[in-house]
């Protein structure tokens, strides 16, 4: 019996030893917790590396720097043939899915950036 006592008496303890509180802290964009997720960190870096591109980059130093595209588009215009690689920059949908409109165009025109963002896209498309 005070066996069973001690036993008892040793979960409770360990049981209200564990219990202790957590805090989330949050970014103020509804997402909490003590690190960014990886999507954050790869828009903000996408954000920063795309901020320093040159136009007249060429598009395989592009896609070295960034890696991957999100949406890759190829087409041809009067000037020759456009490319639109879109990387993800904004969170805007909390589907787990990057969609467009949580992407930045980049435009290449035979090879060469030509453009950033949707002004540049519809130029490209328009043509």
């Amino acid at each position: 019996m005070i066996k069973t006592g001690l036993q008892a008496l040793l979960v409770l303890v360990l049981a209200s030893s564990l219990g202790g509180c957590v805090f989330a802290i949050g970014d103020g964009d509804g997402d909490s917790g003590y690190h960014k997720d990886s999507h954050t960190r790869t828009e903000e870096r996408n954000r920063s590396l795309i901020g320093l591109l040159p136009l007249g980059s060429n598009l395989a130093e592009v896609q070295t720097q960034l890696g991957v595209p999100d949406f890759s588009e190829a087409l041809r215009g009067k000037e020759g043939e456009y490319r639109v690689l879109r990387y993800r920059t904004q969170h805007l949908h909390s589907d787990g899915d990057t969609t467009r409109d949580e992407t930045t165009a980049l435009v290449f025109l035979n090879g060469k950036l030509t453009g950033i963002g949707e002004a540049a896209y519809s130029k490209a498309i328009s043509e």
